[in-house]
């Protein structure tokens, strides 16, 4: 069975967290963000209040792995649980009864096929969506094709190309195992039972959702990091609010935007735009002149100095940040521009959270929208409760009706956690029983 192979390996290593200390100094960008344990399933636990409760479960998980009669049992039925992994795991057993069950047959490569097409490759379609028999791509095939699309990330249009073929001859075990890699990335959450607020920021579906209880009360769309800025699975406790924040320029942005505007702008730029410069990212920091800068040499070599854009309107931090103090430079903040909200490529950040209603989310938080005594000079509000975030990664979400419906992979990391986990050969998920933990 392939218990071993994937389930205890999973609780004997991936139980494990990486802790940082707790840093009550504001965080500063850029941002080097690390590996967890295991990276694209575990997290890190910042702050020590909120890893210990992870901890004895997983703890208690492993004495159920070792010890009970049917280690395979649902884990659900033994230990609280967060309610996704719980709706996780009735989706797996209903994605086994429909598309698990399919033959599991090989369409060759070729031209799409849609609606009017005739031949071997349609009757090869045709079986491995469990149809009966024929060489005609009809309706009722059209209608199975949309269905399988729409579970399974792709676009539900009824045409089988490229990509649909694709993800038809990877299998049902394919998908299963993503299944049970989600399923892990659940089992790190909150169990419902666990009182009090907070946060969940899911970067695999660039939303927030915000919880009480062990229920969720709100949520919203997020902008998270790009591909090649991930932002980290990671938990931590929100400690306080920046209202009228600084915006701390990432370098990179200072040698392809700021500098090369300098100098064909002049100095004016900087004053005009209401940028500062420090010597350094430290706390104690001194200004710097300008006028005193090789302005060309930025723009070709970059520069370790810290750019800041003042207060305003205009700032990319919007109206307030949100700080969960962290070695890594992750927080949630507002943005001036709402329209990114409203597009489904909605990973561009830098690795932060960008909140699509901060006034909504400061609201639930402090009870108002804290406001500054003067709108040019940041200011800390502190939460009288420190917030817990748990920030993850869900490639695969139940649907209301019982069923799942998997996401695309905007990190890369499943193909990666499946080659480890199950084998170069994906082992085989049928034979992994249910919900193992």
């Amino acid at each position: 069975m392939m218990i071993a192979r994937f389930a205890l390996p999973l609780l004997l290593a991936l139980g494990l967290s990486a802790q940082g200390a707790a840093q009550t100094r504001q965080p500063i960008e850029p941002v080097d963000i690390p590996p967890s344990v295991e990276q694209g399933v575990d997290m890190i636990y910042v702050d020590p209040e909120i890893a210990p409760e992870v901890g004895e479960r997983d703890a208690l998980l492993k004495d159920l792995a070792l010890k009970a009669d049917d280690p395979g049992a649902p884990v659900d039925l033994f230990l609280p649980v967060h309610p996704l992994y719980t709706d996780l795991r009735r989706g797996l057993v209903r994605y086994r009864m429909t598309w698990g069950a399919l033959p599991d047959v090989v369409i060759p490569e070729g031209p799409p096929l849609k609606p009017g097409a005739a031949g071997e490759r349609v009757a090869l379609l045709r079986e491995r969506l469990g149809l009966s028999p024929g060489t005609r791509y009809d309706a009722v095939l059209a209608n199975a094709v949309r269905d399988f699309q729409g579970v399974h990330a792709l676009k539900a249009d009824g045409v089988a190309g490229p990509g649909t073929i694709a993800a038809l001859n990877l299998g049902p075990d394919h998908f299963e195992r993503l299944l049970l890699v989600n399923l892990e990335r659940a089992r790190r959450l909150p169990a419902e039972s666990d009182a009090g607020r907070y946060i969940l920021v899911d970067a695999g579906a660039a939303q927030i959702s915000l919880y009480e209880n062990g229920k969720a009360v709100d949520s919203m769309r997020a902008i998270v990091g790009s591909a090649k800025t991930p932002t980290p699975m990671m938990a931590a406790l929100m400690r306080f609010a920046s209202v009228n924040p600084y915006w701390n320029v990432p370098p990179d942005l200072v040698k392809t935007l700021i500098a090369p505007k300098v100098v064909a702008n002049g100095l004016p730029y900087l004053e005009e735009r209401e940028y500062d410069i420090l010597s350094d990212w430290s706390d104690d920091a001194e200004p710097v002149d300008p006028a005193s800068l090789d302005w060309p040499a930025i723009a070709a070599e970059g520069t370790s100095m810290r750019f800041r854009r003042r207060p305003g309107p205009w700032n990319s931090m919007g109206r307030i940040k949100f700080m969960m103090p962290n070695d890594y430079g992750i927080y949630l903040h507002d943005t001036p521009d709402k329209s990114l909200f409203a597009a489904e490529d909605r990973w561009i950040s830098n690795g932060c959270v960008r909140v699509e209603d901060a006034e909504r989310l400061a609201t639930w938080l402090f009870g108002r929208m804290p406001e500054g005594s003067d709108p040019k000079v940041e200011e800390q509000v502190d939460l009288e409760d420190p917030v817990p975030v748990y920030i993850t990664y869900m490639t695969a979400a139940p649907t209301a009706d019982g069923g799942v419906l998997f996401r695309a992979d905007p990190y890369g990391r499943d193909p990666a956690l499946i080659a480890r986990y199950f084998g170069a050969d994906g082992g085989d998920a049928s034979d992994i029983a249910l919900a193992t933990p």
